[in-house]
């Protein structure tokens, strides 16, 4: 049973940013990371559906400590994918990972202060034990997608594909292709397909948000022109933040007005303007649900736009009745013939990377648990889990969650402490971790943490906050410290105290 002082779960963005920020700020704690896969990447090495690429710009997807110095700034899957590898192989990180290690269950003990992880291997199970638990796995179920009850989707004569689990063999050339859903994954997808299919139709059944960008940051290219690279990368990046946390404050404060200027940005990329009342004006308020990029100007494979005005793609916004053996019948009539169908309707969310924790023998509902900070769970020692931001980059949130847990380890250190429990010192009204009607999320609210009403029990959506509370907050706030030696009522009185 081999023992390190951090074990951290998942290789994707989130677990080699946070052993970036393990290995340089605590040089002299031992730390792992479990990687179920076997390769580097999480869900940008899971997800081959052509035209994958990101919805956040890179200055702000990218890490803080790493510059991105490639032109695109809404990048392709696999740019990204080797400017994670390239990350991990620069600073050392990659000799850290362990693939092909499913964890399935973490037990605390109190008495030794420790985790039990059980890690399946195969058809074997490997323990480990640490000090500290960081789930770096995010919150997609890797091996589940949702697929809604579509009435004859097994009649369906051809292919029938969910893009978490694209066949590398499936050859689109001169079919007609129905992509149904009209999210992030489906506006991708659409212009990616249609230069090789005969046609591609984006059926849905209510249109969403969708946000016009440019595929290059012009500002970020002049500012690499005229700064050294750090310093060009820290501006553009505290541009793109700023703008983004701009306009999200916008579309929340003044929803009519926000949904005027997306719908405007919209109109102006489509041949009859007039459409965007029918296929592009959503019945809820912008960021109720998470906006949809269509990144323009970057080539023909990446633009929604170009694709329906060149004639290979259209959209279609209406229900469906029945899938047939050669199509989709609507509530219209109207058929859709197709010869391949993807069921682009979304994820499943699971809690803790589907984990079974345990502590003292008592078995820990996720959904019961309430996160402080945005990273930690109520009653659970030394275990924290990184969540990214719905309104902005994953990765501004998952590296401060990862300096946070490095806080604390320093403040833990500084007491003596071996664990560190957050506790509320009142009552806390719990609320659903993700404020977004999107169906994935409503679909597992009940089994995910929640988040309270004050802080710190607050998933924030806001980077600014979240810097100085997670960066300058006082880490004993409703915490409970345990000594190595501990008396009777000694963690009580100190955790009243704050000492």
């Amino acid at each position: 049973m081999e023992h390190v002082d951090v074990l951290i779960v998942g290789a994707g963005l989130s677990g080699i940013g946070a052993g970036y920020r393990l290995q340089t700020e605590h040089p002299g704690r031992s730390y792992a990371i479990l990687e179920a896969r076997d390769a580097i990447g999480g869900t940008w090495d899971l997800f081959r559906y052509p035209g994958i690429r990101s919805d956040s710009d890179m200055f702000t997807l990218g890490y803080p400590f790493r510059p991105w110095t490639e032109a695109k700034a809404i990048a392709d899957g696999g740019s990204i994918l080797g400017y994670v590898r390239d990350t991990a192989a620069e600073f050392g990180i990659e000799r850290h990972i362990r693939f092909g290690r499913r964890v399935v269950a973490a037990a605390w003990s109190s008495t030794d202060a420790r985790w039990q992880v059980e890690v399946a291997v195969g058809e074997e199970t490997e323990r480990y034990t640490c000090s500290f638990l960081y789930l770096c796995s995010g919150y997609y179920s890797y091996e589940r997608a949702h697929t809604p009850d579509i009435p004859g989707l097994a009649d369906f004569a051809g292919p029938v594909v969910h893009p978490q689990f694209w066949p590398e063999d499936l050859d689109v050339t001169g079919r007609r292709v129905v992509v149904v859903g009209s999210g992030a994954t489906a506006v991708t997808l659409v212009p990616a397909l249609a230069p090789q299919a005969a046609h591609v139709t984006m059926l849905q059944r209510s249109p969403s948000w969708i946000t016009v960008l440019p595929g290059t940051d012009a500002v970020a290219d002049a500012l690499r022109r005229h700064l050294p690279r750090a310093a060009a990368h820290r501006v553009a990046r505290w541009k793109n933040i700023l703008t983004t946390q701009g306009f999200y404050q916008l579309c929340r404060r003044r929803p009519r007005l926000a949904a005027k200027l997306l719908r405007a940005g919209v109109a102006r990329q489509l041949a009859d303007p007039a459409t965007v009342d029918v296929d592009f004006a959503p019945r809820y308020d912008p960021w109720d649900q998470r906006l949809c990029v269509v990144p323009v100007g970057v080539g023909p494979d990446a633009d929604l736009f170009r694709a329906v005005r060149s004639g290979k793609a259209s959209v279609v916004t209406e229900r469906i009745t029945r899938v047939t053996a050669t199509g989709v019948r609507l509530e219209s009539g109207r058929v859709l013939d197709a010869d391949v169908l993807v069921t682009a309707t979304g994820l499943e969310l699971v809690a803790c990377g589907g984990i079974a924790l345990s502590v003292d023998g008592n078995a820990i509902d996720p959904g019961e648990t309430v996160v402080y900070r945005g990273c930690l769970l109520s009653g659970v020692p030394n275990l924290a889990m990184c969540v990214g931001y719905t309104n902005a980059s994953w990765t501004l949130r998952a590296d401060l969650a990862s300096r946070y847990v490095c806080r604390l380890l320093a403040h833990m250190d500084s007491r003596g402490a071996t664990s560190a429990v957050p506790r509320p010192a009142g009552p806390v009204t719990a609320r659903p971790l993700l404020d977004l009607s999107s169906g994935y999320v409503q679909r597992a609210a009940a089994r995910m943490p929640k988040q309270g009403g004050r802080a710190p029990w607050l998933l924030r959506q806001n980077y600014l906050l979240d810097l100085l509370g997670m960066r300058f907050g006082d880490p004993a706030r409703d915490m409970e410290f345990r000594l190595p030696r501990e008396i009777d009522g000694l963690r009580v009185r100190e955790a009243a105290a704050g000492t």
